[in-house]
């Protein structure tokens, strides 16, 4: 089965910009500390508090701040062990991290930096100072999401490209390895492409990539449904904790959302229209297997589906070769 998880909001086509309002997560075990930061932000932040490691931790992960500001000293977990945390795990450690806390026993603004805190601000603070301090970096991470953003997404069709596909499937393949759930991997190929682009030109056949990328992108619903362009006319779909009946579910809706389109093919000796040829499979993540075990066993299925017609779903091992 997949797990549930929330409903996704299909992937843009292209980078969006970033929110005008950037998200400001605060821990501080202080409630009078959290209304000060509170009302330096409400203008042109959106705030999220937080009173414990914990809730900093879950926070992060969830709502994926823009900025973190923590203190140190707090019960249970202390802001320290947040931050190496936060910097551990592949989701958050990109997120700038500044410690706003009063000086005494054990705070170390050595210690925070070489942790790899950005900044570091002791109380009483000049609001003016740290407001400007938190803009600066704000700002930073901004034009350094836009440039992430650009080189990880494929500039034609506007869905990730092979090096996000590459850095995602590394993220899935440790995350499985923890859990011990499943991951699967749909390859799919837009049949007979080349006889497309000779019949009705190279953009038309941009505009096909197009077309097909916004219809399997619009046909996932979880928010971890990976999709992304794995060069030419193949694109390539990581599920998460996905047995191969909840894949197959999936790769049925997709050829069904390419179907839909209803993209015209005059030169297919399959169908009218466009369709795809798909290979299935799916892994559990065992430490004697790499992740490129997952993409190789989903190519030769891909591979098996165009020797069998096109224009199908292969979730099948390729049987023997004759005289094999």
């Amino acid at each position: 089965p997949r797990v549930p998880q929330p409903d996704r909001k299909p992937m843009a086509l292209l980078p969006n910009p970033p929110s005008s309002r950037p998200t400001v997560l605060v821990v501080d075990d202080s409630l009078e500390a959290l209304n000060g930061l509170c009302n330096l932000l409400k203008a042109d932040c959106n705030a999220l508090f937080g009173m414990n490691g914990l809730e900093a931790l879950a926070l992060a992960t969830s709502e994926s701040p823009d900025l973190i500001v923590l203190d140190v000293a707090m019960p249970g977990m202390d802001g320290y062990e947040v931050l190496r945390r936060l910097k551990k795990e592949p989701t958050t450690r990109h997120i700038p991290v500044i410690f706003l806390t009063a000086p005494g026993p054990g705070v170390s603004e050595a210690r925070a930096l070489e942790l790899g805190a950005i900044d570091f601000v002791t109380k009483p603070y000049d609001p003016t100072i740290l407001r400007a301090r938190m803009h600066n970096q704000l700002a930073y991470k901004r034009s350094l999401d836009e440039a992430v953003a650009l080189s990880m997404g494929d500039a034609l069709t506007g869905v990730p490209n092979r090096r996000n596909f590459d850095e995602h499937l590394k993220q899935e393949w440790q995350r499985g390895l923890r859990t011990q759930r499943p991951l699967s991997m749909i390859l799919m190929d837009i049949d007979h492409f080349k006889r497309f682009n000779d019949a009705l030109g190279h953009p038309a056949g941009d505009a096909c990539l197009q077309r097909v990328a916004s219809a399997l992108n619009g046909s996932l619903r979880r928010y971890t449904d990976f999709l992304a362009r794995y060069g030419g006319e193949e694109f390539a779909c990581i599920l998460s904790e996905t047995d191969p009946e909840g894949a197959r579910d999936v790769a049925r809706r997709m050829a069904a959302a390419v179907d839909s389109a209803a993209i015209p093919h005059p030169d297919s000796p399959v169908s009218s229209h466009v369709t795809l040829s798909m290979g299935l499979t799916t892994l559990v993540p065992d430490p004697r297997l790499l992740p490129v075990d997952l993409t190789l066993e989903a190519d030769r299925r891909l591979y098996e589906a165009k020797r069998l017609g096109r224009n199908r779903i292969q979730s099948e091992p390729a049987p023997p070769e004759p005289g094999a």
